[in-house]
């Protein structure tokens, strides 16, 4: 990087309901996979943050929130937290749509009235338009979005294939003020590997398991250690379920799910890891355990 360029910085929240794509999009920016991608609600328990600085002297500092939704237990409480705290003191606001979906529902009618109230600087993400077969559909949709707010852009965007994200983060890089970096620009993300091993073990189960069976699940990473004579992390993984039914359908029919969570998570640990990953997992009960403030906060969610 050029130390004559003058640095900028930006602070970007990007929040949204629940699967519109959030976390594919802050993955396809960094060029990194630092949250995990499901197809069920909720995946994103808490905030992520995402650094990425470009070759222009840019600093984008993301916060990824959980989907927007209707709480049902204090942990889904907590995560509401997590978005409006999110929206408070930040550059841009980047609020992220389905540009498939027909109208906006509740969630996003509720995260609009935040952003109004603290009057951001927003950026309307259409993402999913690989999912739009008229193409020519987006314009009347954008026409309609206009009159909702001020947004200073509205992008179209599909974090599946990449199109319109290089626009996008042009956009984020006019938008970051003159500013010193407040990371290293080395950093890509403020979470800490044995989080972002317990994530890769939660988002395997999220792909795997029945429906009903994830969003009772959490994972802690009970120990991390490099060997100081090869190039391998050996890490222990415990899976907590809220009840003994799930517990079997973890394990699955002699171990094989189980084993099969174990092998794909292992997988991504090293490729993120760049080395080799000796990985072993147990599976244990812990009733209620999302309406227990004190193992939510044991589990690192609030």
């Amino acid at each position: 990087m050029n130390p004559e360029l003058q640095t900028k910085s930006a602070f970007v929240s990007i929040v949204g309901k629940a699967n519109v794509g959030k976390s594919s999009i802050l993955n396809r920016l960094l060029g990194s996979k630092i949250a995990i991608v499901s197809d069920k609600p909720q995946t994103t328990r808490t905030r992520i943050m995402g650094v990425l600085t470009t070759d222009d002297a840019v600093q984008l500092v993301f916060t990824d929130t959980p989907g927007y939704h209707r709480p049902h237990n204090k942990l889904g409480e907590k995560m509401i937290q997590a978005v409006s705290d999110s929206i408070a003191g930040v550059d841009v606001c980047m609020l992220v749509m389905d540009a498939s979906a027909k109208e906006l529902n509740e969630a996003e009618e509720e995260l609009l009235k935040k952003i109004k109230a603290e009057k951001l600087p927003t950026i309307l993400v259409l993402n999913k338009i690989d999912l739009v077969k008229n193409k020519e559909d987006l314009m009347p949709k954008i026409a309609e979005l206009e009159k909702l707010y001020d947004f200073d852009e509205i992008i179209p965007v599909s974090a599946r294939d990449g199109n319109g994200m290089q626009e996008l983060l042009e956009v984020l890089k006019q938008k970051a003020p003159e500013s010193i970096h407040f990371f290293p620009d080395d950093t890509l993300t403020d979470q800490p590997e044995r989080v972002l091993a317990a994530e890769m073990i939660r988002e395997k189960m999220l792909r795997l398991l029945d429906r009903e069976v994830p969003h009772g699940i959490a994972v802690a990473i009970e120990r991390m250690h490099e060997r100081e004579d090869k190039p391998i992390i050996d890490i222990e993984a415990t899976i907590y379920c809220e009840r003994e039914s799930h517990k079997g359908i973890v394990i699955g029919k002699k171990g094989q799910m189980l084993k099969k969570i174990s092998t794909y998570a292992r997988q991504d640990m090293e490729r993120f890891f760049d080395c080799k990953v000796n990985l072993q997992c147990w599976v244990k009960v812990k009733e209620g355990w999302r309406n227990r403030e004190g193992l939510i906060h044991n589990f690192g969610l609030d």
